[in-house]
């Protein structure tokens, strides 16, 4: 769906852009040739109203060279400037919520065309702790946003028991590996969000909430109160979250060829990215290393967020949310 619009949107500005130009640099000029020679066939005594309707614009014309500006302006910013996103799921609790909409930042990883996704002019490349957004790799046609954890060449262990990253860097395709980066994790404590568990209504799917609920009120039934802890990944310190007692589905992990289950070494020009909800994300654990060339930009800010849950409408406006990702 990101593709089709884009593909329209430029399809757009393309075909107005033409008859702006076409109108600006040949009709126009066109048009006031016309006038100037019925005027002169009056001796200059053409009058106002007669004049306009020669020199006037056809409807269609005057909409598309008007409309065209702003099209113009909307591609050129959205393509390669900024563009907006919203996030419909809870795996990137506490850091984005549910109805936030944020700001990203298209030229982070390069300028890319915005039908094909190809770069155009590449500066720069993801950072370990970046949150991206990028297209799924098995269906390119729809938006993930995860943190970066692995860059290419780090060897990516994860211990499902205790929730807990290891990263190796300089492994590549070679066996050998530099020592651990030094990843730390604070003490975990619950938090005040408490993800809910129930049966949607008409059939058995079973469906999740996630609420903010003070630690000193009690936890609704079907709920389960879940635990924070600080990572910090290089240079970045983040929240992540783990629901008590809850266990990877290790049989549906990503298992790449020549390593062990639960461990992976990112390839040349890809990455390994999680969510910050751990056990509530589907992420490369499941389904493997994220491509450069499926990079969309680096998400920066929060310019609106809406109380809401996962398919449900907004019930209020959480203004303190907005400003800079942390």
């Amino acid at each position: 769906m990101a593709n089709m619009f884009a593909l329209g949107l430029a399809i757009a500005t393309l075909l107005t852009g033409i008859i702006w130009c076409l109108d600006r640099f040949v009709w126009a000029p066109a048009r006031r040739r016309k006038a100037a020679a019925a005027n002169a066939q009056v001796a200059g005594n053409l009058d106002g109203d007669t004049l306009k309707k020669v020199t006037k614009q056809p409807g269609w014309v005057e909409t598309c060279a008007s409309v065209f500006p702003v099209l113009f302006i909307v591609f050129v910013v959205r393509s390669f400037i900024f563009e907006p996103f919203q996030i419909p799921s809870g795996s990137m609790m506490p850091t984005l919520l549910i109805g936030d909409f944020i700001v990203v930042e298209k030229f982070a990883y390069g300028l890319k065309n915005p039908v094909t996704q190809g770069t155009l002019i590449p500066t720069g490349h993801p950072k370990r702790g970046d949150i991206v957004v990028f297209k799924y790799p098995r269906d390119p046609r729809v938006d993930y946003i995860k943190r970066v954890v692995g860059l290419p060449g780090d060897r990516v262990s994860y211990d499902p028991i205790s929730k807990q990253v290891t990263i190796q860097p300089g492994c590549g395709s070679d066996s050998r590996c530099d020592s651990a980066l030094a990843l730390t994790y604070s003490a975990s404590e619950p938090s005040n969000l408490v993800q809910t568990f129930g049966q949607r209504s008409g059939n058995t799917e079973v469906s999740s909430g996630f609420f903010e609920i003070p630690q000193s009120d009690s936890v609704p039934e079907g709920g389960i109160r879940l635990r924070t802890r600080q990572e910090t990944l290089g240079d970045v310190t983040h929240n992540i979250l783990a629901v008590p007692g809850a266990q990877d589905q290790l049989s549906m992990y990503y298992r790449q060829p020549g390593q062990p289950l639960g461990v992976w070494v990112v390839p040349a020009g890809h990455y390994f990215m999680m969510g910050d909800n751990r056990d509530n994300s589907a992420d490369s654990r499941y389904w493997g290393f994220v491509p450069e060339k499926n990079l969309v930009g680096k998400a920066t800010a929060i310019w609106m967020s809406f109380e809401k849950q996962e398919g449900e409408w907004p019930t209020g406006v959480r203004l303190s949310r907005i400003g800079g990702i942390h």
